[in-house]
């Protein structure tokens, strides 16, 4: 009988992976994709957790301790030298880990081992590689699973295993950075610790911790919360991005937990093709620059089921960025999901069909936010907002276009155009030291055809119902709201009709 359950236990977690396995490699080979602004409406559910990988790339021995090699095409990085005492610099060995598989032409599997703490310092791990990625932290498999799950079913797939699965018993690994601005080598990059350069066809999943240790670096005196009355100080200010991805396609990262970090969780740079789902990322309300995914100049981006408190943004999109889909997200606290901010330094950009729906925002400064620098130049255009519960949130609806970091900002007279922006079935209850709905827009060029449908927000606290802001603001109504938006402008301004500005 007993035998009969480990049995029925091994099976049913070998199905699971490769389970796993095949839908990882279906989203490789996915094409380019675009999403429109009608979506069917889906529940709002909540994420898994787990942690990362790194890696680099020239040549190097498949196998130099003998462990798991090239013969059954699994890389374990103990066998690479990694210790994983949470102390041991393992940098190095998690590099020919990665460098054997990363050059074998068929499937891979870099093994990081549960009930492990890895210390990898800042390192950059490049592509491309033979085949596509699946860097797998914290596998549902067990030793014993490698035999059930043929390595063919993931042909042309590098997989990278932190923590797994030991018959019933799990316990996640853990990758860290070195422990703050003073551990922190000299000769390193300090605005980056991971990042993943040049890579296509690469799957990040997991059920590990990556533990950031941001704590001493939110505590350097240049940091936004510190100093006399919430100042700053002077002082040498950069601090690691946890996770980058940079200049890579075809991109899936599923089932993390990240805490801490120093600064910014995810962040995506010139990359195509990006499915971020089932993730849960933590840090304290007063951690500075924690946001929790940001994009730039990224194109057909989805970000699914996930669960992100932090001290900024929830996700951030940057200029540059279009056809992006973020649904069934729990937001907060944090300062919500911003479009922005945009062009600072008098820049152009550029953002256009995002589309946030189905997700819970709650104790956060922000909702949904898009925020501009005036001087800037370019369109914030084609955004939906959908069904979403706002949860005593400061600012649950807002457009400033007059976003300044200093009391210092001077007027100017360009500006991005904000237009075609659709809020439906927001509702829920917003802190009464702001009022509900903030619509401030340039002065020279007003934002246009915003259109409101079925919004109600209440206060979170006593009968008072604040009215709305409105700057320059042009838009229409579906339905009544609650607040009513009387101060929103019908049809397009003058200013409009003859505008020969090329936006973008």
């Amino acid at each position: 009988m007993k035998h009969s359950r480990v049995s029925l236990l091994v099976f049913g977690i070998s199905f699971i992976c490769l389970f796993l396995c095949i839908q990882a490699r279906r989203h490789y080979h996915t094409q380019h994709h675009k999403h429109s602004h009608l979506h069917k409406s889906s529940t709002i559910s909540e994420p898994p957790t787990p942690p990362p990988e790194p890696a680099s790339h020239p040549p190097v021995p498949a196998n130099p301790s003998g462990g798991s090699g090239n013969s059954t095409g699994v890389f374990d990085v103990r066998s690479f030298g990694a210790i994983g005492d949470g102390l041991t610099d393992d940098t190095d060995a998690f590099k020919m880990a990665w460098d054997a598989a990363c050059n074998q032409d068929d499937s891979a599997v870099i093994l990081v081992p549960y009930g492990f703490e890895f210390m990898i310092q800042s390192t950059i791990f490049t592509g491309p590689c033979h085949g596509g990625l699946v860097f797998q932290v914290t596998c549902f498999v067990s030793p014993v699973m490698l035999f059930f799950v043929p390595l063919e079913v993931c042909k042309d797939l590098l997989i990278l295993v932190i923590g797994y699965v030991l018959f019933n018993e799990k316990v996640d690994g853990t990758l860290m950075p070195p422990d703050g601005p003073d551990s922190w080598p000299q000769k390193n990059s300090r605005r980056q610790w991971l990042v993943f350069y040049r890579i296509n066809e690469m799957s990040l999943l997991g059920g590990g911790v990556i533990d950031g240790r941001g704590e001493k670096w939110w505590d350097l005196p240049c940091k936004p919360h510190k100093g006399i009355n919430g100042t700053t100080m002077p002082g040498p200010c950069d601090s690691p991005t946890a996770i980058r991805f940079f200049m890579s396609s075809n991109l899936t990262v599923q089932g993390l937990k990240i805490k801490n970090s120093p600064q910014f969780n995810f962040r995506f740079d010139n990359c195509k093709n990006v499915h971020v789902e089932s993730i849960h990322i933590t840090a304290p309300a007063l951690s500075p620059n924690t946001d929790g995914i940001h994009i730039e100049n990224t194109n057909g981006v989805e970000i699914y089921n996930s669960v992100i408190s932090n001290g900024d943004d929830c996700v951030s999109i940057g200029s540059g960025c279009y056809d992006v889909d973020i649904r069934n997200i729990t937001c907060g606290p944090s300062h919500g999901i911003s479009i922005g901010s945009l062009g600072n330094h008098n820049s152009r950009a550029c953002v256009s069909n995002i589309t946030v729906r189905d997700s819970v925002i709650r104790v956060s400064d922000n909702g949904v936010r898009i925020k501009t620098w005036q001087g800037g130049s370019g369109a914030v255009s084609g955004i939906t907002f959908s069904n979403i519960h706002m949860d005593n949130v400061r600012n649950p609806i807002i457009i400033d276009q007059f976003y300044c970091l200093s009391k210092g900002c001077t007027n100017q007279t360009s500006a991005l155009s904000v237009s075609d922006i659709l809020y439906e079935n927001i509702k829920g209850t917003y802190n009464i030291r702001s009022p509900p709905m903030h619509f401030a827009c340039s002065d020279s060029v007003p934002c246009t055809n915003l259109t409101l449908s079925d919004i109600e927000l209440l206060p979170a606290e006593g009968d008072l119902v604040l009215d709305p802001y409105c700057w320059n603001a042009y838009g229409d109504f579906r339905t009544l709201t609650i607040p009513p938006v009387s101060c929103l402008m019908e049809g397009i301004p003058r200013s409009n009709l003859h505008n020969e500005m090329d936006y973008c």
